[in-house]
């Protein structure tokens, strides 16, 4: 700047056993012939009959996910899964990627609490994994692969923001930069890949469509060739859809009786930012930007592009732009910024974008937001407590750096495979 839980199917023999034949006839009428043969007996001082399967409390487990290297050789995936089904580990997914070298092999386990994952790695070394790596994981992880990379493709065709998220979540913990081909003062950049992209092991190098270079790096995993091929396929969708972001927008009413317009904007609404910004004074502009104000204008066109973050315009029902809130990509971290013209402040409207941009952070997933701006801005400080989340404060020569921790995004329904039909009923004689 992230599989399919599989239960075992059903068995498709047909059955044999009378109450096998009795158990299928229930299911598929509703309701079960009578049967003749004697119940088995029953010991009136130990309860069930014998043989009755005793009822034991479920095991408590862990979610991991585990990515090692294996020889490229019948058998090899064998002995690991014989490896793992004796510390009682459930294979829920798995995914391969073929080196040059041997095979990565990347699992979804369930495993019993009780074992570590340091006990996961000796047990795959022992069966001939090496460089084994574990992670814990959650229910976010029981989405299998093509259904995850189709669920990020149609979030990068809907919105162009989206692309460095769907990045992100396609590789698990890894940190995005977005590098401009030109630096704020038009200096060209030496930034720009060629256009099949570089794989530097534990570094991603592509090639921006919207100018410039999108870099993926994951200093504790190297990056494998169907990784980068994924990452590249993402990118090369973004390329060919063009800049796109929905504009639909939202009528609120402040409390004084106005009405404004809240929706997505871009650099279109350049000129727009640019004419707000010769009605705003010395104070708000540097309150905003930290700096000398006659350079105001010279961060627009970063801020307002959909490649670094997302940005909310707050427009009066005249069709004047009177505030932007921006959510800005800051490699593992976001930021959220706020400007709103000296007329419209204290009515409410830099609060209203400031509680939209932090419901956008929690959709994607971020653990945090925040805020650098200066002790002396109290409306900025005000709206930030007005989100009621937990706040940490950091003051350092007169910056006031104010950080929100989000609730966590609730996790999906895990995706299920359809239960396989019923067998077909046994030919009578």
């Amino acid at each position: 700047m992230t599989f399919r839980a599989t239960p075992e199917p059903p068995s498709r023999h047909r059955p044999r056993r009378r109450h096998d034949l009795v158990a299928w006839w229930s299911r598929r009428q509703g309701h079960a012939p009578p049967d003749t043969s004697p119940p088995p007996a029953a010991d009136a001082h130990t309860g069930p009959a014998a043989g009755a399967p005793e009822t034991t409390a479920p095991e408590a487990t862990t979610l991991w996910r585990m990515r090692t290297t294996v020889r490229d050789e019948p058998g090899a995936l064998a002995a690991l899964c014989v490896a793992l089904a004796g510390h009682r580990v459930d294979i829920l997914a798995l995914q391969t990627h073929p080196l040059t070298d041997g095979t990565v092999d990347e699992f979804l386990l369930r495993a019993p609490e009780t074992l570590p994952s340091g006990g996961l790695a000796d047990a795959v070394a022992a069966a001939g994994g090496r460089d084994t790596w574990t992670e814990r994981a959650d229910t976010h992880d029981l989405v299998d692969a093509p259904t995850r990379a189709l669920t990020l493709a149609t979030r990068t065709a809907l919105d162009t923001a989206e692309l460095p998220l769907a990045l992100r979540q396609l590789f698990g913990r890894c940190t995005i930069h977005s590098v401009p081909a030109k630096s704020l003062s038009g200096r060209s950049l030496d930034s720009t890949p060629p256009a099949e992209g570089i794989l530097e092991e534990t570094v991603m190098r592509l090639r921006d469509p919207s100018g410039g270079a999108i870099v993926i790096e994951r200093p504790y995993l190297p990056f494998t060739p169907t990784e980068f091929a994924r990452a590249r396929a993402l990118v090369e969708l973004d390329a060919r859809l063009g800049p796109r972001i929905p504009h639909d927008g939202d009528v609120l009413t402040l409390p004084e009786g106005n009405a404004i317009t809240v929706r997505r904007a871009d650099t279109g609404d350049l000129d727009a930012a640019r004419e707000m910004h010769a009605r705003c004074s010395a104070a708000t502009l540097g309150l905003r930007y930290h700096g000398p104000v006659g350079d105001a204008d010279r961060y627009l066109a970063h801020l307002l592009s959909p490649r670094f973050g997302r940005t909310l315009a707050a427009y009066t029902a005249s069709g004047r732009l009177v505030a932007l809130g921006h959510l800005l990509w800051d490699g593992d971290e976001t930021e959220v910024a706020l400007i709103v013209e000296d007329e419209w402040q204290r009515r409410g409207v830099g609060g209203e974008l400031l509680r939209r941009l932090v419901a956008m952070a929690a959709e994607t997933g971020c653990e945090s937001v925040y805020a650098v701006t200066q002790s002396a801005n109290t409306g900025m400080v005000a709206a930030m407590r007005a989100l009621e989340l937990p706040l940490d404060y950091q003051i350092e020569q007169g910056t006031l750096v104010l950080s929100a921790r989000l609730d966590p995004a609730p996790a999906p329904e895990p995706v299920l495979p359809l239960p396989l039909p019923l067998p077909a009923p046994p030919h009578s004689r």
